[in-house]
């Protein structure tokens, strides 16, 4: 379905944020997370424009911090914005997920 694609974005927005509200993380980590809680097709490609847009919402900060392994790497933060977008997320996805449960079972 092509409409897959726009709602995962939306979904994966969510969760990438729930992701950072526990600490602070980079790109690449945010992947090997989401890849963990079983978006198996996910890439970097795929997340760091959401990344981006997310950050320009005022939901997430960054700071160049250095790696201990090689070169400076962009770190995010979840931002007061950010909290409170989680959080309506969260409403919104637990009234969606109880909606098509109710019409899933008839």
């Amino acid at each position: 379905m092509a409409n897959n694609t726009q709602m995962l974005k939306g979904l994966l927005e969510g969760c990438i944020l729930k992701i950072i509200e526990k600490n602070k993380t980079y790109g690449y980590e945010i992947v090997e997370k989401l890849m963990e809680y079983g978006f198996e097709d996910i890439s970097e490609s795929s997340v760091y424009p959401i990344l981006i847009r997310l950050e320009k919402k005022g939901h997430l900060g960054a700071s160049m911090e250095k790696s201990p392994f090689g070169p400076m790497r962009k770190y995010y933060h979840i931002t007061d914005e950010g909290i409170t977008e989680l959080e309506n997320f969260t409403y919104s996805w637990q009234e969606i997920k109880r909606n098509v449960e109710r019409v899933l079972e008839g």
